[in-house]
Order: C-alpha cells, then structure tokens, then sequence
C-alpha cells in the first residue's frame, strides 16, 4: 500500500512499511525511510508505484484550468477528493484525485487552503482584486524587462530618467524602476552614477558632486528664508585707531582686522578687531537659528554656500572706509615686542583699507622684509606686526604654519551652470610668507587669551583642544599641544563660523558682566558642538573632494599624459603643483618616502573622482621635491 501525503509544504509519495495508528514508517522512492503523522496522509492507493503517482498526475494538473475549476465548484468548505469526484464524474482514481489536489493547491488566488486537503473557493471581489494585483505585477515584470534591455544598450527609458537624483541619492528599493536599474547595474558592472552617465542623464560629474552634497547637509536647498539683518547698536564708543584686514581677493566674510598705534617710549599698542555679529544676532532669534542650521560657510572652488545671508554679512563684515562695531583685543606690547598687558573692548573701529594678498604680497614677502619696504600704505604697521608675531611663535615654541608647505588657490573660469565650459587655474604658494605668519600669530593671540578669559569668569565656552595628538572640540579650556596654548577658543570668524559666533556671545556677556546666554553644562551648548564638529567636518571633506575633482580637470586641460610626483607612503604619491594624492599600485614597494617618481596619466574618472597612474621611472635624487611635509590625506 502506498500513500500520498505532505511534508515541508510540498506533497510526496511512499510505499508504507508499518501502520500504527497514529504514525506511519514510509519508504520514499529514492530509498529514504521516514516516520509520518497519520494526519499528515492525504490518500492512500495500491497502483500505480508511489514513485509514479506524482509524475503521472502532474501533467494531467497542468491542463486543469483554475478559472473553470473555480465557476464549477459551490460555496462552502470542500475536500479535494469530493471535488474530484464530482469533477471527473466518477470515483476518481489515485492519479487524477492527485491531478485536482494539485490544481488547486498551485491556484492560492481562486482557492484558499482550509487544513490538509480542504479549501474553499476565493469570493468573487477578493479574486478579481488577486487577479488584477497578477496582472500589474506581469505588467511590471514585463515593463522591467524592457527597462532592463534597454539600459544595458545605455538607453534611458523616461520612466526612469524622472527618478534620476533619487536613483542616486535617495532610492526607494521597492520600486519596479529601481529594482531594474539595480539589476542593470550589476548585469553592467557599473555604479549607479556610471550608468547614468554612459545613459546621458548625468551631464557634468562636477553637478553630481554638488546634488550629492545638498542632499546630504542641505536637503531643502540653500536659499535663506526673507530675513532683515538686525542693526548693529550705534552708541558705541569709537576707536582712535586706523585698523586695515589682510585677507585674499575672493573674501567677503571680512571678520578680522588690525591696528598698530605707537606708544613713544613704550612699544606700541597692538589692536585685534573681529566683527561682531554676536552685538546684533541675538541667541534665539530667526537668523540664529539660520546660522544654526548651517554651522558653517561651505567653501569649495569658485563658489561657497554662505553660513548667514549676504545682506546680512554686508550689514556685520568689517568693509574698508567705514566705521564697525568690533569686540577688539589690545595688547601693549613693549620694544623687545614683549606683552606687557591686555585689555578687551566693545567698540566702533574706522577700517581705514581692505588689503588683499595680492595687492601686497608683492611687495611685503620674505625676500624684502629685510630689507627697507616701499612707501606703501600701513608698511610700517605690517612690519612692525611682523616682528611681533616671530616673537610670539618664539614664546609659543611652535610654529605658526608649517614651513615649506604649499597653499593652492583655484580659479574657476565660466558659468559654473555648465561646468563643462569652465577653465581651472591651480596656483601654489609657499604656507608661512610673512603675511600668513602675521595674520596666523594675531588670530592665536586673540583665541587663546580670550578663551583664558571666559575660563578665568567661569564662563562656558567652546574650546578647541589638542592632547596627545587628536585635535577634538571640548567645553572644558585644555591644552592645544600643537600651537603651544594653554587653552584656544575659535573666537576670530564669527561670521563664517557658528561655534565663534557662540564664544563671541559668551565674550560679549563677559565685557558686559551681564548673564551669558549659555550657562556651564548646557545641553544646547553640548548639541551645539557637537552638530559643530560633525558638520564642519563633513563640509571640509566636500571642500576636498571637489578640489580633487578640479585638479583632475586641470589634468584633462592640460592634456597631460605624464606628471611628476613625491613618494608618501604604501605607494601613496603627490602630484607636482596640484593638492592630489592618488595610490599607483606599479610603484616598486623597496622604494622609500620621498623619492621623486615619473608617472604615467592612464585614464581619469571624474565620476569617482580617481585618476589612474603607472609608474614609469624613478627620477634623480637631485630633483627638487614639492611640499613633502604636506599632509593632504
């Protein structure tokens, strides 16, 4: 005797060996023996062979039409065998009982399962709604099938060509579009992005970046909402002093400048003015809550989102020829360029000039600072500022910039709408000329006392610390190791920064003696360094990307197929005159850091943005090496 019965969701045929009631040992037609439930048996037959039933009876359930079985069948509860009966007219035997048990369990839409062997026919609404979920799904099925040809010849079919930025940024897996551009993608050994370029749909890499970018930290986009700039207060006391800022040509966030006042007999009077929006921005207020969301003006090449509205840094920069409130630190500083004492101040200061890098640095450098300086406006101020910050980066045992490093400035030529049209000019400059050295030395002179003051006056403040070689945000006024400081507060770019903005508030309520707006252990101080440090960084890490993305199109313009580059380390190499570092596996792995290579330019992506190099040759010793200190990683 034989029975029929179903195991693991699927049914199966065996030849009985012992019947005990309530269980049964069967043997399956490959050999296997197994106990079964009783329960479990669904019919028993003598013929045809356990190991023929189902082969037999599957063919047959193939030609049952489910639709037909499902208008023959009445409401209510049925067996399988009862149906069968009915259905062939006649007690059916084991094959074509078999037959309708399986038409009806591969038809789960027209009959539902009621226990072993039971089911009962689906109601007309619940089939049709089943039937026409079948359909769309065979629809979509066929539709992703096109999609999918499609984007393997690098056509872009429409209905995936309007999910674009989302296929890039933000997909949504359960969609039939995706689900085919993702297969595409695997089918094609593409990324997304490469994919969509070779499809069209991506027109520069350079936007790709961008988008990506403002998906990520600016997904309701950079406009500022309709904000009026507070005004400054007007009843300050004025300065006697003719202040000037040394900044680049590009800067219009202008927080910092200088004054030199001499003090016959003395020294001088050395004055640091930084911009105060903190005077006009109140904690709490609209623009503050801009200023918080943002944390930081984003810089890249040949653009920047701004961290407050252009009217508004308009209304707070420190503008040549006009008269600006200023927190200003004074330092009396005697003949051997010693500080004899200090003091701070909320005040209006004139600016007497904007200087620009460009403008002086021809003519007040490293070469001509020994030497008698030309008649130049505030030449005797910059000198006299520049002796002085020697003298502090003496005191401090560190320097200010590391020497022999180079700095690089892009210049984006074109409409950055069709960044395919733009040229690049990448130029360097040494780090540490006596401008760098004098702007950098004042800036850590006005940071670190003003941050010993507010520790002094227990007031909170965000610090920037550095122990044991990690640089990290803290509230507490630790060491800064790296510039030889007992404590350092960003303080000096409030304007472009929204933890100096905080500290000025905290300054301000210090000169003022009246309560700051963020007292020791704030929750909101804590969240507000900490969103600080992780959106600073994530901005610093854009700002190097798309400078690697420039220099690889300076590469492309150029049409250099070989370059010049210094050694790292595990074959990591620097680029001559370009801020880029990139592995060249071909590097031998016995040479040293330092040695100068020859290179090959073999293909550029600047979808990744990657360049892939090949070493070529190893160059002279004598061959002058590019900024090795430099670390760019």
């Amino acid at each position: 005797m034989n029975v029929l019965f179903e195991e693991d969701g699927g049914f199966k045929a065996g030849s009985i060996l012992a019947d005990n009631d309530s269980s049964l040992q069967v043997e399956m037609p490959s050999g296997k023996r197994s106990k079964i439930k009783a329960a479990s048996v669904l019919l028993r037959f003598a013929q045809p062979a356990a190991g023929a039933l189902l082969e037999q009876a599957t063919p047959l359930a193939a030609e049952i039409e489910a639709d037909f079985l499902w208008e023959c069948v009445s409401d209510g509860e049925f067996s399988f065998l009862d149906f069968a009966r009915d259905y062939y007219g006649h007690d059916p035997a084991p094959v074509e009982a078999t037959a309708v048990l399986l038409a009806l369990h591969a038809a789960p839409v027209y009959f539902h399962r009621k226990g072993k062997g039971r089911f009962r026919k689906a109601p007309a609404d619940i089939l049709a709604a089943a039937l026409a979920n079948l359909e769309k799904k065979r629809q979509q099925a066929l539709a992703m099938e096109g999609w999918l040809a499609e984007l393997k010849e690098f056509r872009l079919p429409p209905e995936i060509a309007v999910l674009t930025d989302a296929l890039l940024y933000a997909p949504d897996r359960n969609k039939p579009e995706t689900k085919a551009f993702e297969t595409a993608c695997a089918e094609t050994g593409l990324s997304a992005a490469q994919l969509l370029f070779r499809c069209g749909a991506i027109k520069s890499a350079y936007h790709l970046h961008y988008k990506r970018f403002l998906h990520e930290q600016f997904p309701r986009g950079t406009a500022f909402p309709a904000l009026d700039a507070p005004p400054l207060p007007i009843d300050l006391a004025r300065a006697e002093v003719r202040a000037f800022s040394i900044d680049d040509a590009h800067t219009t966030e202008i927080d910092d400048a200088l004054s030199v006042t001499w003090l016959p007999g003395i020294g001088s009077r050395i004055g640091i003015h930084i911009a105060a929006p903190g005077l006009a921005i109140e904690h709490g207020s609209p623009l503050d809550g801009v200023a918080r969301a943002r944390l930081s003006t984003v810089y890249m090449p040949g653009n920047k989102i701004t961290m407050l509205p252009d009217a508004v840094v308009q209304n707070y920069t420190l503008a040549g020829g006009t008269d600006c409130p200023a927190v200003s630190l004074y330092l009396t500083v005697n003949e051997q360029y010693e500080v004899l004492s200090h003091e701070s101040c909320i005040e209006r200061v004139h600016i007497a000039e904007n200087l620009r890098h460009h403008d002086v640095e021809p003519w007040f450098n490293s070469e001509t600072v020994g030497a008698a300086l030309p008649d130049k406006p505030f030449a005797r101020e910059l000198l006299h500022l520049w002796h002085f910050a020697n003298a502090c980066e003496g005191r401090r045992g560190k320097p200010s910039a590391m020497q022999g490093v180079n700095d690089y400035n892009f210049a984006i030529a074109g409409d950055l709408a069709d960044p395919e049209s733009c040229t690049v000019d990448i130029s360097e400059r040494k780090r540490g000329s006596p401008l760098d050295k004098l702007v950098a030395e004042l800036m850590i002179v006005a940071n670190s006392t003003w941050g010993g003051l507010l520790a002094e006056r227990n007031i909170a403040c965000l610090y920037r610390a550095q122990t044991q070689g990690k640089v990290r945000m803290t509230t507490s006024p630790l060491p800064h190791e790296g510039l030889g400081v007992p404590q350092y507060a960003w303080m000096t770019s409030p304007l472009r920064r929204y933890c100096d903005l905080v500290n000025q508030w905290q300054l301000i309520a210090c000169l003022r003696e009246t309560p700051p707006p963020f007292p020791q252990k704030s929750a909101e101080l804590f969240a507000a360094m900490r969103d600080f440090e992780l959106t600073y960084a994530a901005y610093a890490e854009f700002q190097r990307l798309m400078e690697r993305y420039w220099c690889l199109r300076w590469l492309q313009q150029h049409g250099l197929v070989e370059i010049d580059a210094t050694l790292r380390r595990e074959q990591t190499v620097k680029l001559d005159h370009l801020p880029l570092l990139a592995r060249v596996a071909s590097v031998p792995a016995d040479l040293q850091p330092g040695q100068r290579l020859h290179l090959a330019v073999e293909s550029i992506d600047l979808l990744q943005p990657e360049v892939a190099l090949r070493f070529v040759a190893l160059l002279d010793a004598d061959e002058p090496a590019c900024d090795l200190e430099e670390d760019l990683a």
